[in-house]
């Protein structure tokens, strides 16, 4: 299986906000140390590790919302690390983010037609109608819904919307940052049952970061273990559930109860 995304000596920066310097910038904090693997095309990969260990930012980087201080991202081959917006433009239609909380994510003045129309308007369509009403369908929500306001909806029905703005433009990879973490436990399965089949049925290929490792067991064929924004474990998932071979890994999963992934959810 060719690969999607090969990330070598991934190294990211970002200025540290805590630090209050009385002349010039900030200082830097290293968040990404090095990070190097692979990503195959229609695979579903974990991103898992605790509270900063750098899974959201290798997310956004992974989708170059923020620019590499070091190493290489090629893209279907091609290297992304360092291309300006404008040279991005045109690739970002191919790699789409649905967010953590939807209701932030989506703008409340707009219906959710319009929502889901205007990545579609920016990226030049013509069939914009045809796409969003596809869109709504492949989500399981009602036409209907183009019309509502996002307060009119549910959280799960937001996250769906925030699902179909994203495969409306028929993405190669999303990236799926902590998107159930404010759901209810039937929301929750809900939208994982969603996303599973949208994976299997339109080929994407889909980066899930979650801190929940029973949902990285049920949804990803590989895991990728963070600690401290280093890769401590890189894995195909059942191996890495089955005999964890890196401390930190031991601990996550002695630390969450993890029901039997031949359950279905819901």
């Amino acid at each position: 299986m060719a690969d999607l995304y090969q990330i070598q000596d991934l190294r990211l920066s970002l200025a540290d906000m805590t630090a209050k310097p009385l002349l010039g910038a900030a200082p830097k904090i290293e968040i990404l140390k090095g990070l190097s693997f692979t990503i195959p095309k229609g695979s579903a990969v974990g991103i898992v590790g605790g509270s900063g260990s750098g899974k959201s930012t290798l997310g956004r980087a992974l989708v170059r919302l923020l620019e590499p201080s070091g190493g290489t991202i090629r893209f279907d081959g091609a290297d992304i690390t360092h291309l300006s917006d404008a040279a991005l433009r045109p690739l970002r239609r191919r790699f789409q983010m649905i967010f953590q909380d939807p209701m932030s994510s989506l703008n409340p003045r707009h219906r959710v037609g319009t929502i889901i129309a205007e990545p579609l308007r920016l990226h030049g369509f013509t069939d914009i109608p045809t796409r969003v009403t596809r869109a709504l369908d492949q989500v399981g929500l009602p036409q209907a819904f183009a019309m509502r306001f996002p307060h009119e909806l549910s959280g799960g029905q937001r996250q769906r919307v925030g699902i179909a703005r994203a495969i409306a433009l028929e993405p190669d990879f999303i990236l799926a940052d902590e998107i159930v973490s404010g759901l209810d436990v039937s929301s929750q399965a809900q939208v994982l049952n969603l996303l599973e089949r949208l994976v299997r049925d339109l080929g994407l290929t889909l980066a899930f970061i979650s801190h929940d490792l029973s949902v990285i067991r049920r949804l990803c064929q590989q895991t990728i273990v963070l600690h401290q924004g280093r890769i401590v474990e890189n894995r195909p998932t059942p191996d890495l559930f089955a005999d964890p071979l890196a401390d930190y890994t031991q601990e996550l999963l002695s630390a969450i109860p993890l029901p039997d992934p031949a359950q279905p959810w819901g």
